[in-house]
């Protein structure tokens, strides 16, 4: 496949790599443009603010003559002349808002934590609009809810019952009309007390006693949600599968997935706007694990990462500062079991430290 594809949005690194390895020829408008992002496009634009998003995407195309837009995060609901190749704006944009998802899964009958009643404690609450689940909190009691509103100050948001199981999600492919469920994975979440149910990370394949019941339900809400592309339904797996949220574009699980099943998401993505969706969902040959690794503490990045790569993804420029808490780099395990590919994970997580250290 060849083409000439221009991705944009919040982090677009794992779409482009993606892209690239599919054969195309690639141009991003990206948050950060990390060192690995332009080593995989012909060019890039960074931004500051989501709003510069349009006119970032209007100079690239001044520079370069493009085929196709593909949108990821925070840019979803762009309209641009360049032909779109994923879920249209209007119908991305109800999956934006986490209370019309709540509706959405109601009106399919799917398991769905119910929105809390006031003083129904403990309960999860979340931003309506937003990606990462980094602003999402479980709340105790009244104190606890008055700290996350005074920390979000006009931040509109919803409060579900609490459920307990294991934070996954299912990846899929959509035509519009069918889906083709294509992993399950387990996502791995930040924990600690700040941004504790953050995405930090994922493992491909999770193999749990719900994964069937999963794919099902998964595909049938992706079927259903008029969706064009790669999306992720996000779930608990734990007395039943509980359905979450739909990302109505591609997951920042696109990299264990592609690492384990050895198959194109970004060829998939592009096949399903064209119609045609995957004969078979792709076997997992082995497991592979993302995490990300976020700064300890405010720091400049004194050395350069690259010679870590593949091991790690993500790569920033060196002399980039970085505040407490903000994603570093992303690292790579892999194994024929979780045990071998976590076990990997950890050698090349101390390999990062440890030039980081110096």
């Amino acid at each position: 496949m060849s083409g000439r594809v221009l991705i944009a949005g919040f982090a677009t690194r794992h779409v482009a790599q993606s892209a690239r390895r599919a054969g195309y020829t690639v141009y991003a408008v990206d948050r950060f443009c990390d060192q690995d992002l332009v080593w995989c496009t012909e060019d890039c634009i960074s931004y500051e603010e989501s709003d510069e998003i349009p006119e970032k995407i209007a100079e690239m195309a001044a520079r370069h003559p493009v085929d196709a837009l593909v949108v990821t995060s925070r840019a979803e609901a762009i309209d641009a002349v360049i032909p779109l190749y994923g879920t249209p704006p209007q119908r991305a944009e109800r999956f934006l808002d986490k209370l019309e998802i709540q509706r959405f899964f109601e009106g399919l009958d799917v398991p769905v934590p119910p929105l809390a009643e006031e003083g129904q404690y403990p309960m999860m609450v979340k931003p309506r609009q937003g990606s990462g689940g980094w602003r999402n909190a479980v709340v105790r009691n009244e104190e606890e809810l008055r700290r996350w509103r005074e920390a979000w100050p006009d931040v509109p948001y919803i409060t579900q019952t609490l459920v307990d199981g294991i934070p996954s999600s299912v990846s899929c492919i959509v035509d519009g009309r069918h889906a083709r469920a294509i992993a399950v994975n387990r996502q791995i979440l930040r924990g600690g007390d700040k941004r504790a149910c953050g995405f930090a990370g994922s493992i491909t394949p999770f193999s749990h006693p719900l994964a069937g019941e999963m794919i099902g339900c998964a595909e049938r809400i992706a079927a259903a949600s008029g969706c064009v592309g790669s999306i992720g339904i996000d779930f608990v797996a734990g007395e039943k599968p509980w359905a979450i949220e739909l990302n109505p574009r591609f997951q920042a699980t696109l990299d264990t997935v592609e690492m384990a099943t050895g198959e194109s998401v970004f060829a998939m993505h592009m096949d399903a706007c064209r119609g045609v969706l995957p004969a078979a969902r792709p076997v997992a040959r082995r497991v592979a694990v993302r995490r990300v690794l976020f700064a300890e503490r405010e720091m400049r990045l004194r050395v350069d990462l690259a010679p870590l790569a593949p091991r790690i993804a993500d790569i920033p420029w060196p002399g980039t500062e970085f505040e407490e808490g903000n994603a570093l780099v992303s690292v790579y395990g892999c194994g024929e079991t979780d045990a071998a590919a976590c076990a990997d994970l950890e050698r090349n997580i101390r390999s990062v430290r440890k030039a980081i250290a110096v």
